[in-house]
């Protein structure tokens, strides 16, 4: 592959990535979110997260350093969205937890956040979004290798 081709496919993904964000805060700002705070709450909202998720985990799904989730949950926390609590067998580890207000926040994001997603994806047609979906799966397995696997925190 030539190298141009190369570079316009990674420049390519990172001005979808960031459009991406830009037009998800248009969805979220009129329910007083950020993304970053939807995508913790819609992380917590997993049925199999009733339990809670810790800190690290949570900054492992979203791909983002600990000390930003920090300040993430802190306001998030100040909010009433979710709780932490100590994790017994890591002291210093805590775990996450949606309160009532978080998920009756995030219910009510979930119809605004599933239309933009369709909106955007539907042109596409399941074909080809397989298709995209797929070729980006593939695309950061590859950056992840170069990377050595990835945790840079």
């Amino acid at each position: 592959m030539k190298p141009a081709l190369a570079e316009d496919l990674v420049l390519q993904t990172l001005r979808t990535a960031s459009t991406l964000v830009r037009a998800s805060r248009r969805v979220f700002r009129p329910h007083g979110l950020s993304e970053a705070q939807f995508n913790v709450l819609n992380i917590l909202a997993a049925p199999a997260r009733a339990a809670g998720v810790t800190q690290r985990e949570i900054s492992d799904i979203l791909v983002v350093d600990r000390s930003n989730v920090t300040g993430l949950l802190d306001r998030m926390e100040a909010a009433g969205w979710v709780r932490r609590e100590a994790v017994p067998e890591d002291r210093r580890a805590w775990r996450v937890r949606l309160t009532a207000p978080g998920r009756r926040l995030w219910e009510k994001c979930v119809p605004d956040y599933a239309r933009a997603v369709q909106a955007v994806v539907a042109p596409l047609g399941a074909e080809k979004a397989r298709a995209v979906r797929d070729l980006l799966a593939a695309l950061e397995c590859q950056a992840a290798a170069m990377a050595g696997g990835g945790d840079e925190s």
